[in-house]
């Protein structure tokens, strides 16, 4: 299991990334843009992620992944349950989101230094 220290600890390796705490929720941006959010109980991460995409995800793994709440469906976003994710697949979901944020020179200069 997976902890918000751990999200902490990813997202603040990445360039151009900052925490925020934001009506009592501790979210992760890229300039203005939110890349992550954390439930205040820190157990569900909110996360990028492309509109087209998400529904399949959930589907295809609905213990781990939930749909945005209503007021977020309108963005790229999606949640998952911190407790059914390992810290090698919450790299991976940080990272990406990420990566949707950032310019894509930012990107290439961190995958240069960071290779998948």
């Amino acid at each position: 299991m997976v902890t918000g220290d751990d999200v902490r600890k990813i997202a603040s390796e990445l360039p151009r990334a900052y925490e925020a705490l934001v009506r009592d929720r501790v979210k992760f941006r890229v300039g203005r843009i939110v890349f992550l959010s954390l439930s205040p109980d820190e157990t569900v991460l909110g996360f990028g992620y492309p509109k087209e995409e998400r529904e399949a995800l959930v589907a295809g793994e609905p213990d781990k992944f939930m749909m945005p709440i209503a007021s977020d469906m309108r963005y790229q976003w999606v949640r998952v349950r911190l407790s059914a994710i390992d810290y090698e697949e919450l790299r991976e979901l940080i990272v990406d989101s990420w990566r949707m944020c950032v310019p894509k020179k930012v990107w290439a200069e961190y995958l240069q230094k960071n290779p998948r």
